[in-house]
C-alpha cells in the first residue's frame, strides 16, 4: 500500500510535468492569438488560440496562489496582474490590440527571464522575497 507524499521524487516529477505541460500551452495559444493579433487576421481565426491561453493562464495562476500566496505581492504576481488588466483594455481601446499584446509579451518576457532579484521583488517588504517549494516549468 503506497502513502501519499507530498515531497516524493514522483509527485514532484508529476507536478513539474504537469506545469511544464500547462506552460507548453499557454506559449502555443500566445503565439497563436499574438500571431493572429499583430498580423491583423480576423478573430475567429485565432479564437481557439485565445481560449487556450486564458484557460492555461488562469490555471497557471492559481497554481502559483495556492502554492504560495506571496507570489501575489512579488514582481512576478504584479506584473500578471498588471498584464490581465493590459488584457481588459482591450474591450475598451480595441483599436490598439496590436500594441497590447506587444505590451504584454514584453512583460512576460521581463517575468519570465528576469532576475530571480526582480521576480522575487516584494512590493510590501521591499526586498526579495522567496516562496515555498517552487516548481520550474
Amino acid at each position: 500500500m503506497s502513502t501519499y507524499d507530498p515531497h516524493s521524487e514522483r509527485f514532484f516529477q508529476i507536478k513539474r510535468i504537469t506545469k511544464t505541460t500547462l506552460r507548453g500551452l499557454h506559449v502555443l495559444g500566445i503565439a497563436g492569438a499574438g500571431g493572429g493579433i499583430l498580423l491583423q487576421i480576423p478573430d475567429a481565426q485565432w479564437l481557439n488560440y485565445w481560449i487556450m491561453t486564458m484557460i492555461t493562464g488562469c490555471l497557471l495562476m492559481l497554481w502559483e496562489v495556492v502554492r504560495d500566496w506571496r507570489w501575489l505581492i512579488q514582481l512576478k504576481g504584479v506584473l500578471t496582474l498588471l498584464k490581465i488588466a493590459i488584457l481588459m483594455c482591450f474591450t475598451i481601446v480595441p483599436e490598439y490590440k496590436v500594441e497590447l499584446v506587444t505590451i504584454i509579451i514584453l512583460l512576460s518576457v521581463l517575468v519570465t527571464h528576469g532576475p530571480s532579484s526582480l521576480r522575487h521583488y516584494s512590493i510590501i517588504h521591499r526586498r526579495q522575497i522567496h516562496s515555498k517549494e517552487e516548481i520550474k516549468g
